[in-house]
């Protein structure tokens, strides 16, 4: 009895480490380039995952990376800055991204964050889909 109990123990402190493990973090830029990890990575993003238009009468360009919506905004030179402006629901588990969309209908951009927790099947944790009409704020749909 006292081994299980010690081995659950054990087993909750490893979950709760990697529950604060963060998997969104960018490659670094490769040595001696102008160019940073945030301009890279919005390069290589497929264009699905990307939004470029106007929302509440203003420009607005959204990405989705990892499960998380960055707003995109002109940095020093060539370069782009991201700000992360949706992230979704947090969890207890430590999740993976299995599924993301951001799509644009009428004014309104909906982004789906499909985080699985790890061990789990299907998708997904927390509530997946949320909908702005300026980038910027969110209400989960």
């Amino acid at each position: 009895m006292m081994r299980r109990t010690c081995l659950y123990l054990v087993s909750l402190g490893a979950a709760i480490a990697l529950a604060g493990c963060d998997d969104s973090s960018l490659d670094p830029a490769p040595p001696g380039s102008k160019l940073n990890a945030e301009t890279i990575a919005t390069r290589d993003t497929p264009p699905e995952l990307q939004f470029k238009g106007t929302l509440a009468g203003q420009p607005v360009y959204l990405l989705m990376h990892k499960c998380k919506v960055y707003k995109v905004e002109p940095g020093a030179g060539e370069n782009v800055k991201w700000t992360l402006v949706l992230e979704g629901d947090s969890s207890l588990l430590p999740t993976v991204c299995v599924q993301q969309s951001l799509t644009e209908s009428k004014g309104v951009v909906t982004a789906f964050i499909g985080r699985q927790a790890f061990g789990a099947g299907g998708c997904c944790t927390g509530t997946p889909e949320y909908r702005s009409r300026d980038g910027v704020n969110w209400k989960p749909r």
